[in-house]
């Protein structure tokens, strides 16, 4: 899969709910996973972490908003059940992620949702426990920007195996010297492979 993502939490008060949403990061192939302002001492998610994500991926906590910094191009998408959030099954993932996920029962704050890039809603009848739903964002991410077989028009799998990736030839916007076309060299005296 293109690009990378990472996952966080604002205002999380169990570490149940971290460590679940952290070990399915962990699943996913996230490149890294925060706290904003949490509620909890962040040794407890541990207990909850069964793929021990916290050793296998960067950790960051982030004391308000202001203070959360992320890579250079990396787009901020917060999960929120409001009106003007794209309907999840409509959204294109940014190649370059951060999904975050607000408090239990209640939003993102202000500050976070003016700091996202983008807001997307999972199309449900009322909100979701904030695990479930950053795993629902990371598994559309990855059947939206992953390498999978089409579904057939009938239900079921596909009848035919994906087929293997073809890698092309580089291409540059400005070559290096290296990658150059090769000039006849001197020892061709302007001989073609077509001349005798």
């Amino acid at each position: 899969m293109r690009g990378y993502f990472g996952i966080g939490m604002e205002g999380v008060s169990k570490a149940g709910n971290a460590g679940a949403l952290a070990r399915t990061a962990h699943a996913f192939g996230a490149s890294f996973f925060f706290l904003v302002a949490p509620w909890f001492n962040t040794r407890e998610f541990r207990l909850v972490d069964t793929s021990d994500a916290a050793s296998n991926l960067p950790l960051y906590r982030f004391d308000t908003v202001a203070m959360v910094s992320l890579p250079s191009g990396c787009q901020v998408v917060g999960i929120e059940l409001r009106d003007d959030a794209v309907d999840l099954p409509s959204f294109r993932h940014p190649l370059r992620a951060a999904y975050v996920v607000g408090p239990e029962r209640s939003s993102l704050s202000p500050a976070m949702a003016e700091r996202c890039d983008h807001l997307v809603r999972i199309p449900t009848r009322f909100c979701l426990n904030v695990g479930l739903a950053g795993a629902l964002v990371m598994y559309d991410r990855m059947i939206s920007l992953g390498r999978f077989a089409e579904r057939p028009v009938r239900a079921g799998g596909p009848q035919e195996p994906l087929p293997p990736h073809v890698h092309g030839r580089p291409v540059f916007t400005h070559p290096p010297p290296w990658a150059q076309p090769p000039s006849p060299s001197a020892n061709d005296h302007g001989r073609t492979d077509s001349d005798p």
